[in-house]
């Protein structure tokens, strides 16, 4: 079992060695990046990120449907989806759809 126990040890000792070398190699193009903007005076829209603190832009509005029908009791649909219960039960008494059109 030992030698279980000696292969996790060289595993951890191996993924720590693996984490201080991306540290060290994170700084130091950190630091290239850094000294390549100074020197040419680089922005990051420059480059192709977005400024910090910059406004989102605007979500897309949705636009109100017009409404098609307009029923006795002022009820409206737009003529999308599912009929509503009002206007299926006037069109079940004999009463058609185009009557409740509005102009």
């Amino acid at each position: 079992m030992s030698n279980l126990q000696d292969l996790i040890a060289q595993r951890d000792a191996l993924d720590k060695q693996i984490e201080e070398t991306r540290k060290a190699a994170r700084a130091a193009a950190i630091a290239q990046v850094r000294e390549w903007v100074a020197a040419h005076g680089l922005t990051a829209e420059d480059i192709g990120f977005k400024a910090s603190g910059a406004a989102k832009a605007p979500a897309k509005l949705r636009k109100a449907v017009a409404i098609k029908y307009r029923g006795p009791a002022g009820e409206t649909w737009t003529g999308r989806g599912v009929a509503p219960k009002w206007l299926t039960a006037l069109e079940s008494a004999g009463r058609t759809r185009s009557e409740f059109l509005v102009a």
